[in-house]
């Protein structure tokens, strides 16, 4: 299988838009986990930016002419044998790089600084003082709270380097070269917690790599739309469509590349939430004019998952009938050369995919890395390099109606890792009624936008209670809702305790075989949004 993965990291530099690729950023992933919120945070800044891997030569960064370069940061220690590294060379290209955490400790080891372990790990808040307002805090106040998370710091900074803000526990919270364009922060920037964390980015990029902002979702559209027509030509494309916002906005933007030659097929897997698969008709037969295919394989798919209850056995053997399900109604599709997908970049760090580094896989995901050679297609993934947000805000350029484009994610096993334990048509029934009371009390509420994600969760134990004056034993429902802007990072959300007394009171009275509901109060981390 030739696997083009069309998405922004693969650019056409015949592409009419190619001027939003003039300026771009590389962050050099060492593994963090969320390391792609830097880019995001770049994005966001409208400048163009690329996860990359960490031992790219200087050569190979060169020749992709970056405005700026972001070290991440990452689980090691740079100190250790194995520890990943960064071409050393990169300090000497004269391109504006920016350390963050271990990025920092390597960028100040490589220029001749020392880095050791502190005493003891430093993880959450603390307050910076900063001590020069020079370039990277222009307009800060002299005090703001930045989010730590490291075992390590610099120890003794490089002869030339200088301290700019500094933090109780941390003597060298931000540095940079006298006079090179390099900079080092031993916090995070790009996380939420940290006050400010954008307004650094900006400075970063627009007062030190002297951006223009040349990147825009609207741009990424129409060089999208280019790839898409000069790739596929003529041929066909299969897109997989199951009323999500992802699959949705992916199916657009094929449909406005090719119109006719895009057909999209829903697989009824049997782990839809209640109505979904009518709701998914009726969107599409409004908004799209491509040739629709539903194929109940919901059999297929509960056969496989009988009796299964490890998480991700779950989602390889979803993964396998989704393969095999889409494989049969391909085969009735006449030329048919290309599979649409709609990957994102979460989807792809959370299966440690990206950049081919060395992050840790959390979790599965069927549609990342899945699909075997025999299945004869070559894959598009246009919304691959894309965070979830930045998704919505592209169905809104491709004139997709609000109420889909801001439809809550619902993950691609379904109801699957949301049944725990093992897997049946009884329990899946169960789970679609709370379900379906969950978000309908929502939206009666009017709060479905300002939450992220909400849904029920089947627990695998049961409880007693006292129905009527009688004894039961029966099942837990967990209710989850979040509130996130980039679902790599989540806080619980602050529902009013009357919502959620009348979600519990609905979900026990109309739900058979529930007598107990619980309200989930974590935040992502240390959990997923997801149970399984």
């Amino acid at each position: 299988m030739n696997n083009s993965s069309l998405g922004a990291s693969n650019p056409d530099p015949s592409s009419a838009a190619s001027d939003l690729l003039s300026e771009r950023v590389l962050v050099l992933d060492f593994g963090a986990q969320y390391a792609q919120l830097i880019a995001r945070r770049v994005r966001d800044q409208n400048v163009y930016c690329e996860l990359i891997r960490h031992d790219v030569s200087a050569e190979v960064i060169m020749a992709r002419k970056p405005s700026a370069i972001i070290l991440s940061g990452g689980p090691a220690s740079v100190y250790e044998a194995n520890s990943p590294k960064c071409d050393p060379r990169i300090f000497s290209l004269g391109i504006p790089i920016l350390g963050i955490c271990y990025g920092m400790q390597l960028a100040s080891q490589a220029l001749g600084g020392a880095v050791e372990k502190c005493p003891a790990r430093e993880f959450g808040r603390s307050r910076l003082e900063i001590a020069s307002m020079e370039k990277l805090f222009a307009g800060f106040p002299h005090e703001i709270d930045v989010w730590m998370s490291h075992g390590d710091q610099v120890h003794a900074l490089p002869d030339d380097f200088e301290t700019l803000a500094s933090t109780s526990t941390c003597p060298f919270a931000a540095v940079k070269h006298k006079t090179l364009p390099i900079y080092g922060l031993q916090f995070h920037p790009e996380v939420s917690h940290t006050a400010l964390g954008g307004t650094l980015i900006h400075n970063f990029l627009y007062n030190i790599a002297n951006c223009e902002g040349k990147w825009h979702l609207s741009d990424f559209a129409q060089r999208s739309i280019e790839q898409i027509r000069s790739v596929v030509g003529k041929d066909r494309v299969i897109c997989g469509l199951s009323g999500g916002v992802d699959s949705a906005v992916t199916a657009a933007l094929i449909y406005k590349a090719i119109g006719p030659q895009l057909t999209c097929i829903l697989i009824d897997n049997g782990l839809l939430r209640k109505d979904e698969q009518a709701a998914v008709i009726s969107e599409f037969t409004n908004h799209f004019k491509a040739d629709l295919r539903v194929v109940d394989a919901s059999n297929r798919f509960l056969t496989a998952l009988a009796g299964i209850r490890d998480p991700q056995e779950k989602r390889r053997r979803i993964g396998h009938a989704f393969i095999d399900s889409f494989k049969e109604e391909a085969e009735k599709i006449n030329g048919a050369k290309f599979l649409a997908q709609g990957t994102l970049y979460p989807d792809v760090i959370e299966s440690g995919a990206a950049a081919d580094g060395p992050s840790a896989t959390i979790k599965l995901h069927h549609n990342v890395g899945g699909l075997p050679e025999e299945l004869g297609f070559e894959l598009i993934e246009p919304l691959r390099d894309l965070f979830k947000d930045e998704v919505r805000k592209l169905g809104v350029e491709l004139g997709l109606p609000e109420h889909l484009v801001w439809r809550h994610p619902f993950p691609g096993p379904g109801l699957a890792v949301r049944c725990l334990g093992d897997i049946t048509k009884e329990k899946l029934d169960v789970l679609r009624e709370a379900d379906a009371i969950v978000v309908g009390e929502i939206k009666n509420a009017n709060l479905y936008r300002q939450t992220s994600q909400a849904f029920a969760v089947l627990l695998e134990s049961q409880s007693v209670g006292v129905m009527g004056d009688a004894r039961t034993y029966e099942n837990a429902v967990a209710v989850r809702c979040v509130n996130t802007d980039d679902f790599m990072t989540a806080d619980w959300s602050h529902l009013p305790y009357d919502l959620l007394a009348r979600i519990s009171t609905r979900i026990i009275n109309e739900v058979r075989g529930v007598n107990r509901v619980c309200y989930d109060i974590s935040s992502k981390p240390p959990a997923t949004i997801e149970w399984e």
